[in-house]
């Protein structure tokens, strides 16, 4: 019998404060081990999880109107059993109306059974808690995010402590081994990473991280000579590195599309947690200066709840379909989204694989004309993004702050963490509005803006009077600028724009990018500063900055509120 559907309305989803708070609960739930069996849902709102999903009480095909070549609009060759009239009838069925995106609204669709009956899809008005799980594992990842910034940063305050110990005070040398070889294992590690995610999987990779996390920082916490300290380092440095491929490579496949700009600016947000996490670790220093062996070894805690949370998280299903474990994918969507959206998300990823049964891609494949434009445009963002002088701002920004007044080396460091962490938690609400794209556009304009502001503050005569307190305000705006864009969107956007066949290893790509400029700029910095200048420096960054938003403007798509598959199909039909 057929019946008429009438649409339904939808509340307005609620604004991002939501997602963060259910966030962080999960990531705390997860922390004490109680993930297992918990459900995290929005009642009443189209949230993670609620994606006003179709219910079908049997196997079913979507009547499409065929083209001339009998396939679909989208590719899909329709099955047999399909008449003409029954085609004629039936409603066109798009990813929108699939996944419930934000302008869609419930409506009935005209399908076909499996036994030839004509049946109506009705939408199911959600019941409470929805039966998908993202957040804790999402909160997992960021685990390693928070290693990321912590063992970026902890090496700061506890530097003088441990040279002491280890009797290097007057050997600048192997200080500076022992800051750098954390960046050169991060480098390796970085193109080891998507070579390990796509054999062994995201969720494995993680756990296999987790061994030189864990190694490495107890052979820093328990160094008796350099030789021990620098190798506890590179350890360190291998498995901050993988993380960083990975972390945003398994946040991007497992979130819902309406969010995942949200969740995956959260990893950005979590490196600056790290960072403000080891300054606050260094404050015992004062009192105990042992205490920077308790810092590196403190560490090793969430190196093993990394390990073992990953042991009860979902795979990655795109990796999953990938592999042709069809079973094993379809268990882990029922997990992350709900059962309800199991179909409909299969039903998407094999769309996107249709025609291209091609083994998982090289890295020599990476430089082919089929993949080099998008590929060079992941490492041209790091590139910009090293290039802009964020390195040289945090670098130079005690000395800025002590110009103005503010004598506390901490107090500088926390100010500016501070405003990393703001600036982020501010992107991460922002980036399923406006965009990613257009977030990197005002990043690197206020970046711009903020490089001259500190260029003419050293120069200027007439500013000479103000110049403390401009440096200070041109390196809050500066660091306010870049965690709006230039520093979460990068990481986010890289695997939204690789197809999948070439996602992992094209973001470790552009990671080892990221890893050598950061190594190379903090090498030469200071030799570049003395020969032209601190203000000739910062207004050369400036220069890189309006360079970098001429580049975003002409070759960088936008990708808000389109499904990985989505942006993997648009993307190919234009190379």
């Amino acid at each position: 019998m057929m019946m008429d559907v009438r649409k339904t309305s939808q509340k307005r989803p609620h604004p991002f404060s939501t997602y963060l708070s259910d966030f962080l609960i999960g990531s705390m739930q997860t922390l004490t081990f109680a993930v297992k069996g918990a459900t995290f849902g929005i009642q009443n709102q189209r949230g993670v999880g609620d994606f006003r999903n179709w219910s079908v009480v049997r196997p079913i095909r979507v009547c499409m109107n065929k083209n001339d070549n009998g396939t679909n609009p989208s590719g899909l060759r329709l099955g047999k059993r399909v008449t003409r009239d029954t085609e004629m009838n039936c409603a066109r069925v798009g990813f929108s109306a699939i996944f419930g995106s934000s302008s869609a609204k419930a409506r009935s669709v005209r399908v076909q059974a499996s036994d030839g009956d004509i049946e109506e899809v009705v939408p199911i008005v959600p019941q409470g808690k929805s039966s998908g799980t993202v957040l804790p594992f999402v909160g997992v990842a960021c685990l390693g995010a928070i290693l990321f910034g912590y063992h970026l940063g902890v090496v700061n305050g506890a530097l003088e402590y441990l040279a002491k110990d280890l009797g290097i005070i007057e050997n600048t040398v192997l200080q500076g081994w022992i800051v750098s070889t954390l960046l050169a294992g991060a480098t390796v590690g970085s193109f080891t990473g998507g070579t390990l995610a796509d054999k062994f999987g995201r969720t494995r990779t993680f756990q296999l991280d987790a061994i030189p996390l864990a190694i490495g920082a107890f052979l820093c916490a328990t160094a008796q000579n350099v030789q021990t300290m620098i190798i506890g380092r590179l350890l360190t440095g291998l498995g901050i590195g993988v993380t960083s491929a990975i972390v945003p490579l398994y946040i991007s496949e497992i979130s819902p599309t309406e969010i995942r700009g949200a969740l995956g600016s959260v990893n950005q947000l979590f490196i600056c947690i790290g960072i403000l996490l080891a300054l606050v670790t260094g404050l015992p220093l004062a009192g105990n200066p042992a205490w920077w062996r308790s810092m590196f070894g403190i560490s090793v805690v969430p190196s093993i709840v990394l390990a073992l949370g990953m042991a009860i998280s979902p795979e990655s299903p795109r990796w999953l379909f990938q592999q042709g474990k069809i079973a094993e994918a379809e268990k882990a969507v029922k997990t992350l989204y709900g059962k309800e959206r199991v179909t409909a998300v299969m039903r998407d990823l094999t769309t996107s694989s249709q025609g291209s049964s091609e083994p998982e891609a090289g890295w020599l494949d990476l430089f082919s004309s089929r993949y080099w434009k998008v590929v060079s445009v992941g490492a041209a963002l790091f590139l910009f993004q090293q290039f802009a002088g964020i390195n040289a701002v945090v670098y130079y920004s005690t000395a800025v702050f002590r110009s103005a007044g503010i004598a506390s080396d901490v107090a500088a460091s926390a100010l500016v963490g501070a405003s990393n962490v703001f600036g982020t938690a501010i992107a991460s609400s922002l980036m399923d509005k406006q965009g990613r794209k257009s977030l990197l556009i005002t990043s690197f304009s206020g970046m711009a803006a903020s490089m001259l502001l500190l260029s003419l503050s050293f120069t200027w005569k007439v500013l000479a009077p103000y110049s403390g307190t401009l440096a200070v305000l041109g390196t809050v705006l500066y660091v306010l600028s870049f965690s709006l864009g230039a520093g979460p969107v990068p990481a986010l956007l890289l695997p939204e724009i690789f197809a999948s066949r070439i996602r992992a290893k094209a973001v470790s790509l552009s990671l080892g990018t990221h890893w050598i400029t950061n190594f190379v700029i903090g090498l030469y910095f200071l030799s570049v500063v003395n020969k032209f200048g601190i203000s000739s420096v910062y207004l050369g960054f400036s220069a890189v900055c309006v360079l970098a938003v001429l580049y975003i403007a002409g070759n960088v798509v936008e990708t808000k509120g389109r499904s990985l598959e989505e942006i993997e199909l648009a993307l190919s039909s234009t190379a």
